[in-house]
């Protein structure tokens, strides 16, 4: 037992009305004024101290009101409310007993500030949403707008025969590239002797991308081979049109256009003695006219090149319309001499 325990218990002194008004300002009136020992009985383990102020004798506060009384108090009267302190800290512990007593002045709240800074610039919209926030938008990515092809005419005016080569398979000048399986740049001697010019290739070629392969290509050998020429050692043999038309159609003016600046640079390259031509289409391309080839063929015409050279041009029949009319054949072979006999 602590001594505080063992000590007397006295009952507590009595009070005048102005120190009755001093323990209910400081929430301690009805502590006060319960015995110690039902404050025991209630919590016979608390031992919290609480601050009353010493008995005065003839309405007179004695000296012993600036020592604190230590009383027990049990835990559950224990309640919120202003600070305690010891009653000689209270400057009405300190007055005579009829001094007037001034209630503290609370001060008033003050008013909410309006927000400052930077969340009075966020919209009320996002201040006052709920949920997840959304998803950010995909960021859409701007693509630069591709540069204007280069005319065919433009890209090939210094290209070799290598890179020429190259830049027809890579062409896309006209829509013939979406359906071929090869492009058809041309086969044979260089330098060469002769210059043999088809309008386009057909359904073998673009399987294997040889010019006149075939029962065409078989005619077409027979009939170089009957004026001493031969595909490997003298003649190369290409055509107007590099890629297959969808159902061996004829060519459209626009693919013409497109395409022809691939022969006419091979032509200034490979720099031949005679050009035959065979087929309408590929007469009036090079000839520039739109003649038929019953009027074409049978004489000598001359293609003008860049460099102001004259190059004998002959005008026949394609291999596939001999095939379709063979008594056609025999001028065919007329219009073979009337180029050979130039030579």
């Amino acid at each position: 037992m602590s001594p505080m325990d063992a000590a007397p218990r006295q009952a507590p002194p009595r009070i005048n009305p102005l120190q009755r008004i001093w323990l209910r300002e400081l929430g301690m009136e009805r502590l006060w004024l319960r015995t110690p020992a039902a404050a025991l009985a209630a919590a016979p383990n608390a031992k919290t101290a609480v601050v009353a102020p010493a008995a005065v004798s003839d309405g007179v506060p004695n000296a012993a009101a600036h020592s604190p009384v230590v009383a027990l108090a049990p835990v559950e009267a224990r309640r919120p409310g202003p600070a305690i302190v010891p009653a000689a800290e209270a400057s009405p512990a300190a007055a005579p007993a009829d001094t007037p007593v001034s209630t503290p002045a609370v001060a008033p709240p003050k008013p909410a500030e309006p927000a400052t800074g930077r969340a009075s610039a966020i919209p009320a919209s996002i201040l006052n949403r709920t949920g997840p926030p959304p998803r950010p938008a995909p960021k859409v990515e701007v693509q630069e707008a591709a540069p204007p092809p280069i005319p065919v005419a433009e890209a090939v005016k210094d290209a070799n025969l290598e890179q020429l080569a190259a830049q027809v398979v890579a062409c896309a000048a006209c829509g013939l590239c979406k359906g071929r399986r090869h492009a058809v740049v041309g086969q044979g001697a260089q330098p060469t002797r002769w210059l043999v010019v088809g309008e386009a290739p057909g359904e073998q070629e673009d399987r294997q991308g040889q010019p006149f392969v075939g029962r065409s290509g078989q005619l077409l050998d027979a009939m170089l081979a009957a004026v001493g020429m031969s595909r490997e050692r003298d003649v190369f043999i290409t055509n107007v049109i590099k890629c297959r038309p969808p159902g061996n159609r004829n060519p459209k003016p626009e693919e013409i256009a497109a395409c022809s600046p691939y022969l006419m640079r091979q032509i200034a390259l490979l720099k031949p003695e005679r050009i035959l031509v065979l087929g309408r289409f590929a007469a009036q391309t090079l000839l520039g006219t739109d003649a038929t080839i019953g009027n074409l063929r049978g004489r000598v015409h001359h293609l003008k090149t860049d460099e102001g050279v004259q190059i004998p041009v002959v005008v026949s029949y394609h291999p596939a319309y001999l095939l379709r009319s063979p008594s056609e054949k025999a001028r065919a072979w007329q219009d073979l001499k009337l180029a050979a006999r130039e030579l």
